[in-house]
């Protein structure tokens, strides 16, 4: 069976404080509500700043891990304001969103570009969390399916068996990230199968079956159960219901 994954992506929010307070929230509750070997593997992603504030409060070994939002593709240099994978897993970062829809939108990061994300973040031991998703616009010009393929082509099926093994997938459609608007379960259940169709083609069906696919649009905990219960929706990139401990944990424990 796929491990699920839950994955709260904080975004440029939260102080110092609040970030200790909400990140003590979470361990507690988790501690008493999380159980059974079928539990989800649960990722915290907060800015570059608050890492090792929060790598603390989560500790070693815990039913939390830690995840940076994104990194630079070089290892080191005369990059100012960037931070690099090898940093980030200095510091206890296990995990690093990649190609989330803002990044490629406010930043211009292109496939080509992440692609070399990928092979730094994996050369440094980070496990990748690697965002495909098409706009409003594109859907409605009935070119989902092609756009998604193209992103993951160009941006992901570079690597290696052995590479691609430690990245998980997250389908963001732009339309519904922050707009309250959620793909319908149906909608959310075809494209993570088409997903993990085109992971077939390009590797083979083991690596299909075994990589971990999460649903990134408005997932919040009222529709976590119904996301979770599609046999190709393995968990979710979360935003703004992870700044909410209360309903973060809601929907770790929906599966």
């Amino acid at each position: 069976m796929r491990q699920k994954f839950v994955a709260g992506n904080w975004k440029m929010n939260l102080t110092l404080p609040e970030a200790q307070a909400l990140t003590s929230e979470i361990v507690q509750m988790l501690r008493d509500e999380q159980h059974g070997p079928e539990a989800a593997q649960v990722v915290i992603c907060p800015s570059y700043p608050l890492l090792p504030a929060v790598g603390r409060l989560l500790g070693e070994g815990g039913k939390v891990a830690l995840g940076a939002q994104n990194c630079h593709q070089k290892e080191s240099g005369a990059y100012t304001g960037e931070v690099s994978a090898k940093l980030l897993q200095s510091i206890g970062c296990q995990y690093v969103i990649l190609g989330h829809s803002e990044r490629r939108q406010y930043f211009h990061e292109d496939n080509e570009l992440l692609s070399q994300k990928l092979k730094a973040a994996l050369a440094a031991g980070l496990r990748p969390i690697f965002c495909v998703g098409e706009s409003l616009e594109t859907r409605e010009a009935d070119e989902t399916f092609d756009f998604i393929a193209k992103q993951l082509k160009d941006g992901l099926f570079h690597l290696s068996n052995e590479e691609f093994d430690k990245v998980l997938i997250a389908y963001e459609p732009i339309w519904a990230i922050g707009t309250g608007k959620t793909a319908s379960t149906a909608q959310a259940q075809e494209v993570h199968a088409f997903i993990r169709e085109q992971v077939a083609s390009a590797y083979d069906a083991e690596a299909a079956n075994n990589t971990a696919i999460l649903y990134g649009g408005s997932c919040n905990a009222q529709n976590a159960r119904e996301l979770f219960s599609q046999p190709d929706v393995d968990g979710g990139l979360i935003g703004g219901a992870s700044l909410k401990s209360r309903d973060f944990v809601t929907i770790v424990t929906s599966f």
